[in-house]
């Protein structure tokens, strides 16, 4: 709020304290997407991770195949370093996190999960409950939301887009 009525009175970008003291808003930079580019790369995640950059943030859209079996909310092991190298850039990052689970529009229905809804919002507790007790991350910076199967990134019509809407999203939220 402050940092939009500093825009109004000609310090786009900037907040004004006070004391008229002039203090940067801090966003996510070109360092942080090339951070996560090498990791994406070097680990050869570049089929199960992809990088969003917009109005809200970095956006790193992990698919659900690298990270849950299907129909579940318990992370894979081999999802626990896909976590761990993420975290490693992440966790030192002033920025609040934000953990999106995602599901497509098969609809599901096992006693643990009764919805797409329960689905979402249980993978993207798992997944912050994971990076906030085993990588350290801030849990005062952590939130979670699911959306179930209402922001797809790709059409539900093929198996291909369903498999890319089943996601988890990490997003870096710009301050």
């Amino acid at each position: 709020m402050i940092a939009a009525i500093s825009n109004v009175f000609g310090h786009e970008g900037k907040i004004v304290g006070l004391e008229n003291k002039v203090i940067n808003i801090e966003l996510p930079s070109n360092n942080l997407k090339l951070q996560l580019t090498k990791v994406i790369r070097d680990y050869k995640y570049d089929d199960f991770i992809k990088l969003e950059e917009n109005e809200r943030g970095i956006t790193i859209h992990i698919l659900d195949e690298i990270l849950f079996p299907s129909g579940s909310a318990e992370l894979n092991k081999g999802s626990l370093t896909v976590m761990k190298h993420i975290a490693s850039v992440i966790k030192a990052l002033p920025n609040d996190i934000r953990i999106e689970g995602h599901t497509d529009n098969v609809p599901i229905s096992k006693p643990n999960y009764p919805s797409n809804w329960h689905l979402s919002v249980a993978r993207a507790l798992n997944t912050a409950y994971y990076l906030i007790n085993n990588e350290n991350l801030p849990s005062d910076k952590v939130s979670i939301v699911g959306y179930s199967e209402y922001k797809p990134i790709a059409s539900n019509e093929t198996e291909e887009g369903r498999s890319m809407n089943r996601r988890v999203d990490i997003v870096i939220v710009n301050k």
